[in-house]
């Protein structure tokens, strides 16, 4: 552990964690004086009782046996150390270390020991630390919650707190962190939103200024606790009296919102800290988003945060807005304030936000809640997902993301997230510029916007194009159910938007089906002769309001179909409204399941009365379509189980784990291999220790080869070979027809790199001299030192490969392999970790599906081999954080029961430090 950690606490603020350093000394000693006897005695064996003669070995550790963290508040010289664990290796047995914890009496209770111990067993396991105990310490009541919180086990038999660090860390311990960070999360965002007092630093008489709108929404939009103008220039600010400093405010806020030039923000911050507020809003521009000095300046102000405990939003943000009925708080410069609802936004960029507010209330859609992040130095978007989740005023939830801070923590959020409310998305940033300096056929295919749209497919989150797309899925979710299935039903006045509502549902994925002979009979006793009744149902151009009624009820009570989707257009005969109020009276009878929608294509809009019936209205049939098509994936996502993370058997983590750290050890030729020690094997472990960190290799073919049978994962038959005769001698001895290609990590085909179909000795040996000559025509002889020969195999091609997204971490990708996978480029992504349903899902979303279940009287693939081989990956790779590229291409898919062979394997790893 190098860098500190901002842990955050259950009460919504946060402590750093770091390492504990030798000139800790007075900070430990203070925090001594400050902690009573009884905490010592409770918390600490006797022989760690601190004072000035012991202090120095306390605080100058030796890293082979010894290892402490301390929790601090301040910084630079006015740091404090509040909290401290530690644990020690026994010197008869370095796998057992006694660990310990002590907070001061002032900070107990806050979850600062938990965060504390639970940090320390993460690095004690790292170190290699396999079992913590903690006999030293009295088994109370306190001891027993710290040890809940932390997700560790007691012993009870012989009274003494011990861990399996093998066991203990594992998914319990993982759920355990994670809902504590959860619960923090949450607590951080409820002060945000739940004020009672807020203070305006900076706010201005000028109402056109930012400053001064902020102040005046404050004022005028209905939150009804005190809001303070602070300004030390001006006696009063908008009619209310103002305030020289912070100090000077009749009560500590618990909101402060900065509205200040960039250079004095920190000082700003600095003071509303010392003063005790825990929550502050930074809407000043000009910190990292301007790069340079204002990146500086971002780092110092969430130092200066972080040093008291404090929670930011921004900088560089709109502010935020709590618009429930019961609260109407505008903390933001927007001059629209939506009505209350059940609607939740947040937004990346500031700008932006003003629109979507101003659009959102156009359309009626109430808001539970905005917020706008800007550069989300602390707040993000992962933390207002986990207020949302459990936020009772809250039924829908909309983000609009420029990038994504943690999209791991994300997938785990949105993922459970959208078990219960749906999360819509838009997602800026979709081109792919990325892949052009790609350095494998899983790379180039794998990386930029595939991602995000493969990580928003396995959390079930609506992804849409435009904002306007957005609110009119939103448009639908606040106002109907999910739908049960895709099958729709059109009902409209006039043919031509009839017909394209049917195509807009079939492009966006919902069937149109025609009626039944009952429905359509008891249709056409309703209607006019000339309507039609199979779907689209025609009412033609004279139908009145009454029409509309008597033909919906027919439609929702047929139980044929889970959507109806009314066409209006006006044809001189019945009016917008007379057909609106038709339908929100119809609305009020029909099944709570089926899902009703309207497009009423006039110049008056969306009628009121659709409003007042929260009957969702679009401009065009393509719109409504376009948002249901979304809404019904959604639902059908829902509706699926999640799955689970399928973890081979018979895996040998360790063997792999060894090839890997040795080889990032050595000095290679340019054809990859090792220029000393040997190319594979776990002896290379021991080698690791003194390699030069940060480093990027290929792997030999030996050492890819090591790892990927270590993983269980089939391969063609081979031998490296370093000369003709060499080949010949590997023909023979695999007996069957082989190819020779190089074994240096560069694309074969590009540079003619490969032989095919070779069936003798000599066919072998000459093959090798073929390659060398075409590398000495390309200038490219450094690679001609080494040749791998493999026997031929023959099946579906497929890519199966692990690629590292900058923003996204590891990601698996499978699909058409062979050299023509760049072009045709039908492959599928997921983010890791993957399940079981994640990898049934990429392959029945593949175009060459039909070639695995057996083409054109083709036998059918073994797609079950596949699937195992996909596991084998998704386990690898979730192990191994130093593989950053591995492609398999092609792996032949052989017929059922015949298994899968990998053939043409690559992989890059790199020191994850």
């Amino acid at each position: 552990m190098t860098d500190p950690i901002m842990h955050a606490l259950p009460d919504g603020t946060t402590v750093r964690l770091r390492e504990i350093e030798p000139d800790d000394g007075p900070r430990l000693l203070a925090m001594w004086a400050r902690t009573s006897a009884a905490s010592r005695r409770a918390r600490l064996p006797e022989h760690l009782d601190v004072d000035e003669s012991t202090i120095d070995g306390f605080v100058d550790l030796d890293p082979a046996r010894q290892f402490a963290l301390v929790a601090t508040l301040g910084r630079g010289e006015d740091e404090v150390i509040i909290g401290v664990a530690r644990y020690e290796r026994h010197d008869d047995d370095p796998d057992v270390a006694d660990f310990a914890a002590l907070v001061e009496d002032a900070h107990q209770g806050r979850g600062i020991g938990s965060g504390l111990v639970r940090h320390l067993a993460l690095q004690a396991r790292e170190a290699g630390v396999r079992r913590l105990t903690g006999d030293a310490i009295r088994v109370d009541d306190r001891t027993l919650q710290l040890i809940a919180e932390v997700g560790l086990q007691l012993d009870d038999a012989e009274g003494t707190v011990e861990a399996d660090l093998d066991v203990d860390l594992g998914d319990a311990f993982l759920r355990t962190v994670d809902d504590a960070q959860l619960r923090a999360a949450r607590a951080a965002v409820e002060r945000f939103l739940h004020p009672q007092r807020i203070a305006v630093v900076g706010a201005s008489r000028d109402r056109a200024s930012i400053a001064g709108l902020v102040f005046a929404n404050l004022m005028e939009g209905g939150f009804d606790g005190p809001v303070y103008p602070v300004n030390p220039s001006a006696e009063s600010v908008q009619g209310v009296v103002a305030y020289p400093d912070l100090a000077s405010c009749p009560a500590v806020p618990d909101l402060a919102v900065v509205c200040l030039p960039a250079t004095k923000v920190a000082t700003a911050v600095d003071e509303a800290g010392e003063l005790g507020v825990k929550a502050v809003v930074v809407i000043s521009a000009g910190f990292a988003e301007v790069g340079g000095a204002g990146a500086a300046r971002e780092a110092e102000l969430l130092e200066v945060a972080r040093g008291h405990g404090m929670r930011l939003l921004g900088p560089n943000c709109m502010g935020l807005l709590n618009g429930a009925s019961d609260v109407r708080m505008n903390a933001t410069f927007s001059t629209t304030f939506p009505a209350p609802g059940r609607v939740a936004m947040s937004s990346q960029s500031g700008a932006l936000g003003l629109a979507v507010l101003d659009h959102a209330a156009s359309l009626g859609i109430g808001i539970s809640s905005f917020v706008s992040i800007g550069n989300k130095a602390d707040i993000s978007g992962n933390d207002l997902l986990a207020y949302w989740e459990t936020d009772e005023a809250t039924d829908v939830v909309l983000l609009y993301l420029e990038s994504f801070g943690n999209p791991r923590n994300f997938s785990r959020i949105a993922r459970r997230v959208s078990r219960n409310k749906p999360v819509v998305v838009v997602k800026s940033g979709r081109t792919d510029a990325g892949r052009r300096a790609a350095s494998s056929h899983t790379a180039a295919v794998g990386t930029g916007d595939r991602a995000a749209a493969a990580l928003f497919e396995q959390t079930g989150v609506i992804r849409t194009d435009t904002l306007e797309a957005m609110f009119d899925v939103a448009t639908l979710l606040a106002s109907q159910p999910l739908p049960r299935g895709r099958r729709v039903a059109v009902l409209t006045n006039a043919g031509g938007p009839g017909i394209l509502a049917v195509d807009a549902c079939e492009a966006n994925g919902l069937d149109v089906p025609e009626l039944s002979a009952e429905t359509q009979d008891r249709l056409r006793a309703l209607l006019a002769e000339e309507a039609g009744t199979r779907n689209p149902v025609d009412l033609v151009a004279g139908a009145s309001g009454q029409d509309y009624a008597e033909a919906l009820r027919v439609l929702g009570a047929s139980g044929e179909v889970d959507a109806v989707v009314v066409i209006f257009i006006p044809t001189g005969t019945a009016t917008g409204p007379e057909v609106a109020s038709a339908l929100a009276d119809v609305a009020t009878e029909l099944d709570d399941e089926l899902v009703l929608l309207s497009v009423f294509m006039s110049k008056r809009g969306v009628p009121d009365e659709l409003a007042a019936a929260r009957v969702p209205s679009y401009a065009f049939p393509e719109d409504a379509a376009r948002a249901l098509g979304r809404v019904a994936d959604h639902a059908a996502w829902r509706a699926r189980p999640l799955g689970s993370v399928v973890r081979p058997d018979d895996i040998r983590t360790e063997a792999a784990r060894g090839v890997v750290q040795g080889a990032l050890a050595f000095e290679r030729t340019p054809s990859g291999a090792p220029l000393i020690g040997r190319a594979h094997g776990t002896e290379l472990a021991d080698a690791s220790r003194g390699r030069d960190r940060g480093r990027t290799v290929w792997l030999s073919q030996l050492e890819t080869e090591a790892v990927l049978r270590a993983y269980g994962i089939p391969l063609a038959r081979s031998r490296i070979v370093r000369s003709p005769e060499d080949a010949a001698d590997a023909q023979r001895e695999l007996a069957c027809p082989v190819v020779v290609k190089l074994a240096s990590p560069i694309h074969k085909t590009d540079v003619g790199g490969i032989e095919l179909d070779l069936r003798s000795p000599t066919e072998a040996a000459s093959a090798v001299g073929r390659l060398r000559e075409r590398l000495a025509e390309q200038d490219l002889t450094e690679h001609g030192d080494r040749f791998l020969v493999q026997e031929l195999v023959q099946g579906v091609e497929m890519l199966v490969g692990v690629t590292h997204d900058p923003s996204f971490g590891p990601l698996v990708v499978t699909g058409m392999g062979g050299t023509l996978v760049e072009l045709v480029r039908d492959v599928a992504v997921r983010v890791t970790p993957i399940t079981d349903r994640d990898v049934a899902e990429m392959l029945d979303s593949l175009r060459m599906k039909p070639l695995l279940e057996g083409y054109r009287g083709a036998p059918p693939g073994d797609v079950e081999a596949l699937t195992d081989l996909l596991f084998r990956i998704g386990a690898l790779v979730e192990d191994l954080p130093e593989v950053v590229e591995l492609d398999c291409n092609p792996v032949f898919v052989r017929p059922k029961g015949q298994g899968v062979v990998a053939v043409d394997v690559r992989i890059r790893v790199a020191d994850p430090s």
